[in-house]
């Protein structure tokens, strides 16, 4: 699949397109017979527009949403950095040594007060100490870091929120009834 394209604007899709994309997004194992059930296409339609969205950028890809906790993962913290310098260079190397980090499960360069902001999830409060001391602190250009345990979450990602094309307003999702956290399949390798 290609990359999101960033000229791509909601004018290249419809109603229809949109209603596929919150259907994939709540349940990516969804059959490509059931999709064209609900958005009222022929399944040969519905696949052919999934793949268009695909070719366009619209769906990154398809993945499963694994639980932490089964995996013996049991600690996730939020780790906020400064950086020294705010040149290309230092920040190119800071973003692809944390990109190398399996732990970092999300890294945002924000505004304010800190320059970035780090999501990361770990076995033990041991494997934290090893992570912030040893890995985090030995990238350079790291001048400062402040840590935050997350205590319990509150939400979790289940998708962006959709722009409906009849309103100002996002289209709403629902939830999927089967699972809190659908696996991801392709339907694009389905036919029906």
């Amino acid at each position: 699949m290609k990359g999101p394209r960033s000229c791509v604007t909601l004018k290249t899709i419809d109603s229809i397109d949109l209603a596929i994309l919150a259907a994939l997004q709540t349940n990516g194992r969804i059959t490509n017979a059931e999709l064209a059930r609900q958005v009222q296409l022929a399944p040969s339609s519905t696949l052919e527009r999934v793949r268009r969205l695909e070719e366009r950028g619209y769906i990154r890809g398809y993945r499963a949403v694994l639980e932490p906790r089964a995996l013996g993962l049991t600690v996730q913290a939020v780790v906020l950095i400064n950086l020294a310098g705010h040149q290309a260079g230092p920040i190119e190397r800071f973003e692809t040594q944390v990109r190398a980090l399996p732990e970092v499960t999300l890294c945002l360069h924000v505004t304010g007060r800190y320059d970035y902001l780090l999501h990361v999830v770990v076995r033990d409060m041991e494997h934290l100490r090893q992570l912030i001391t040893r890995d985090l602190a030995a990238i350079g250009g790291v001048q400062k870091q402040e840590t935050f345990l997350v205590l319990a979450t509150a939400k979790h990602d289940d998708g962006y929120a959709l722009p409906s094309l009849d309103a100002k307003r996002p289209a709403r999702r629902r939830p999927d009834p089967q699972s809190d956290a659908p696996s991801r399949t392709s339907p694009a390798n389905e036919e029906a």
